[in-house]
């Protein structure tokens, strides 16, 4: 199984959303996982309400660390943006893709469904590469 890895910050919100859209598109033999360097410790609960109204429950996932394991098995890794430079997960990562999405943390739900519609594009468009490779 191939791993795709999302990584923020606090792996509350962003990655959190990347993870449960490329559960839902991922191409056969891939899977998901999420993380932060500074996870928050539960996953943005206007986050899990936005992706419910698309079909979507990521209320199982959990914020956690970024490990060297997770980069080591990761044949991609997508830093979804940088709120804290001294945080930033892209420092660890080998050749990562940047998508540089807004932060959804203290945002209101207009807002955040923005940032999800934007997550669920780009995850489509990552499948669409990886199936094409």
């Amino acid at each position: 199984m191939k791993t795709v890895l999302f990584v923020c910050v606090e792996n509350a919100g962003r990655s959190q959303m990347a993870e449960g859209f490329f559960r839902k598109y991922a191409p056969a033999g891939y899977s998901a996982v999420s993380a932060g360097t500074k996870p928050a410790g539960q996953v943005n609960p206007v986050a899990m309400e936005v992706m419910k109204e698309v079909g979507i429950d990521i209320g199982t996932q959990k914020s956690k660390i970024i490990t060297d394991e997770m980069i080591r098995e990761s044949v991609k890794a997508v830093n979804m943006g940088c709120m804290d430079r001294a945080e930033c997960p892209v420092l660890f990562l080998n050749n990562p893709v940047d998508w540089g999405i807004e932060d959804p943390k203290e945002k209101n739900i207009e807002k955040v469904r923005i940032i999800r519609d934007e997550i669920e594009r780009r995850v489509i468009e990552l499948v669409e590469d990886l199936e094409h490779k």
